[in-house]
């Protein structure tokens, strides 16, 4: 049986890119050393999050991301690993730069970006929250590791189902999501946080609806709202790193009979718009909805 390990990290996202660099090479090495050959981080972990960490994407050193991604770059090439780094993609003149995941192989060598496409806010001629800051992408990526096919999504994007329906359609195997529910300035009843609540939840039903692993983390800036969690197929949360402190967590993923998949016989069909089990029946007894 094959498998394909992976390392889910979390640290606090600051907004100093050599905070961050700092961080994300250390734990690189402490996952390579444990031989994990992908190695994800969280939702802007190496640039920090605008209009959270910092005011705007206008105070952004790019030349210092730049200079940082190419470290990283570097150490992965070194280390033979890939890398699932959360950063900040610039783009052309007065164009909102990418909220982005950079795909970095064993190789060294940048080979794909994803681009968060749900971006937060009301949007229209006043954009608000990401839309403030960041342009949406407008495509799902894929690259295998090891025979197991990947893929990426950022924060929002867990709370739009038709994109994971995408993933499944196309064979993703084994998903890494990148979050950053911290540093909140809302004042929550800590007994009750919705966050906390919602996401481990959510990625727990998409990872079992849809038959694949999900890799959950999170930046743990206080305060954070959970700490990072991998899922296995049947929707059992099978590990978690504690709130507030870096850490990484090492997972090994592999398919067999052993993880329960209640829609699997149906779900090809309730995909392609047949909405029932079964065979469904002519009777006009069955039609009359009401009749007793």
């Amino acid at each position: 049986m094959s498998s394909l390990r992976i390392a889910t990290c979390q640290f606090s996202v600051e907004a100093e890119i050599e905070h961050n660099l700092k961080y994300v090479k250390r734990q690189i090495n402490q996952a390579a050393d444990q031989d994990a050959r992908v190695i994800h981080f969280s939702e802007c972990a190496l640039s920090g999050y605008a209009g959270v960490e910092f005011e705007s994407c206008d105070s952004l050193n790019w030349q210092k991301l730049v200079e940082a991604t190419k470290e990283i770059q570097q150490l992965a090439q070194a280390r033979g690993v890939w890398v699932l780094l959360g950063s900040t993609h610039q783009l052309s003149g007065k164009n909102k730069p990418h909220n982005s995941i950079y795909i970095i192989d064993d190789k060294g060598r940048i080979v794909d970006r994803y681009d968060k496409r749900f971006c937060t806010g009301v949007g229209g001629s006043k954009p608000t929250f990401d839309l403030c800051h960041y342009s949406p992408g407008d495509h799902n990526v894929f690259f295998t590791v090891d025979g197991f096919k990947c893929s990426t999504l950022i924060c929002y994007d867990y709370r739009f189902p038709e994109l994971y329906r995408d993933l499944i359609r196309r064979g993703c195997q084994v998903l890494f999501q990148s979050f950053h529910n911290a540093r909140s300035t809302v004042v929550e009843d800590e007994e009750y946080n919705i966050w906390k609540t919602i996401v481990p939840a959510t990625m727990s039903c998409r990872a079992a609806e849809n038959h694949i692993w999900v890799s959950a983390n999170n930046s743990q800036t206080k305060p954070s709202r959970w700490g990072s969690f991998a899922v296995r197929p049947d929707g059992a949360i099978v590990g978690k790193l504690p709130l507030h402190q870096p850490g990484v967590l090492i997972t090994d993923v592999y398919f067999d009979d052993s993880f329960y998949d209640a829609p699997g016989p149906w779900r090809k069909r309730a995909m392609n718009g047949t909405l029932n089990s079964g065979r469904v029946i002519n009777d006009p007894r069955s039609k009359d909805t009401r009749c007793l």
